[in-house]
């Protein structure tokens, strides 16, 4: 069976937008979470903690944004962190230190605010306690954190939680 040039580039093309279809299918399945960016979401030093952020936290995936210095975990979202927020003060908010970044925390009902201490730009977590543990939040992304280099620590803080296992035992 004989074709022309004609045929072949028609049968090509039509190959080419089903697959370009089924992509954009796909991509319609995990729709761009909205987050709102921090004032500071253009400083230069959110940048390197970015690219360092884990692709998983607990069972939860990371997922687009659609904001600069902003990061999503799980379908429905679990998990909500911005680069650039305001930088906290003295506080006698409670202040935990995990793998040597210390959070300043903020227990809300039912949204916990958890907040980088001592490092310019600050670094904000929305989570909910009970979908997501903060112990593995915390130990998950210290590492993408410490990025940021800190400039003070916690005083007097109660709570140390140093060298957290950065996965679930048994997982």
């Amino acid at each position: 069976m004989h074709q022309t040039k004609a045929a072949v580039y028609v049968r090509a093309l039509c190959s080419l937008t089903a697959a370009a279809a089924s992509v954009l299918a796909l991509a319609a399945c995990s729709p761009v979470v909205d987050v709102k960016p921090a004032a500071d979401a253009a400083n230069a030093a959110c940048a390197p903690m970015m690219v360092s952020l884990p692709d998983t936290i607990g069972d939860a995936s990371l997922r687009k944004t659609n904001s600069q210095a902003t990061a999503a975990w799980g379908d429905p979202s679990v998990l909500i962190l911005r680069c650039g927020v305001n930088v906290p003060g003295p506080t006698t908010d409670r202040c935990v230190t995990v793998n040597d970044v210390d959070w300043v925390i903020k227990e809300g009902d039912p949204v916990w605010t958890l907040t980088t201490y001592g490092r310019e730009p600050a670094t904000e977590i929305l989570m909910d306690p009970n979908k997501i543990s903060s112990a593995t939040v915390l130990a998950d992304l210290a590492p993408a954190a410490a990025k940021i280099k800190a400039v003070r620590k916690c005083v007097g803080q109660p709570e140390l939680l140093q060298n957290l296992p950065t996965s679930t035992p048994g997982k």
